[in-house]
């Protein structure tokens, strides 16, 4: 199913099914970015420059995040001093190194997402319950 939405950004019109974006990040000066499917741009929408869009795709992932059948899927990450909300589904491929940190890579953006189990134990948590339920396999 599709969340088709128009965004007017930079001087173009863009039509973006927000239900095929894998990965959202919200900073604390209130910049929501994310990554246009199959290349690695970003949209960055300001609460102040995009204050209408920006409230549109916010509520859309709160949506997401609660949604009875994608809660499973979609996490919130606290990682680099920003808010990441991620599905989980989109993620192909897992490293974790002798220290136990886990590096995941989001699609579209060419982004390294490290969780580190002493700094961000919940994260790491959840990520190792869904790693053994959708691979079979465990890490570390």
């Amino acid at each position: 199913m599709a969340y088709w939405i128009k965004i007017l950004y930079e001087r173009s019109t863009y039509l973006i099914d927000l239900d095929s974006i894998s990965a959202f990040t919200n900073e604390p000066n209130k910049k929501l970015t994310f990554w246009l499917p199959n290349s690695s741009q970003p949209i960055i929408l300001h609460a102040g420059g995009y204050e209408d869009t920006y409230k549109q795709v916010i509520e859309y992932v709160t949506r997401r995040m609660t949604r009875a059948g994608d809660r499973d899927r979609w996490i919130c990450i606290s990682y680099d001093r920003s808010e990441w909300y991620i599905d989980l589904n989109s993620i192909t491929s897992f490293a974790c190194e002798s220290n136990g940190r886990i590096t995941f890579w989001l699609p579209d953006s060419m982004k390294d997402i490290v969780i580190n189990p002493h700094h961000n134990s919940e994260a790491y948590k959840t990520l190792i319950g869904f790693i053994k339920k959708n691979t079979g396999y465990s890490l570390p």
